[in-house]
């Protein structure tokens, strides 16, 4: 479950950047710097996550296409929470900065899903 600890603590430090640092402002953002520091950080949240899900070691990072394969063969839900999550916070945020409030939210409500969805499975594996 340390890894789940890690994920969230990346959400959680996202969700920071945004509130202290990114200036909102009638549901927008002012600082596109911040905006993808905040992308970055919680997409790098689920990968946390999900490379613990799978049993990855830090060694060379996987494609999106093939965390989107990997998580279509086990639930075709989340992996559409995953082609989202990536979409909205690695592209929309990470990349292009886009200073919407609503994109962030989706896309931290998306990260938070498939966070869950692993540490449910984790517990599972458990017991």
């Amino acid at each position: 479950m340390q890894s789940i600890t890690e994920a969230t603590r990346y959400i959680d430090n996202a969700k920071d950047i945004l509130k202290d640092k990114a200036n909102k402002t009638d549901g927008y953002y002012r600082d596109k710097k911040y905006v993808k520091m905040a992308g970055h950080t919680a997409y790098t949240g689920i990968l946390v996550a999900l490379d613990s899900f799978f049993g990855l070691k830090k060694k060379g990072r996987k494609s999106v296409e093939w965390y989107k394969e990997e998580l279509g063969k086990v639930d075709k839900k989340i992996s559409l929470a995953f082609s989202t999550a990536y979409s909205l916070l690695h592209l929309e945020m990470g990349y292009d900065g886009v200073p919407n409030a609503k994109v962030a939210k989706l896309g931290f409500e998306e990260a938070e899903k498939i966070i869950n969805w692993v540490a449910t499975r984790q517990e599972v594996m458990e017991h």
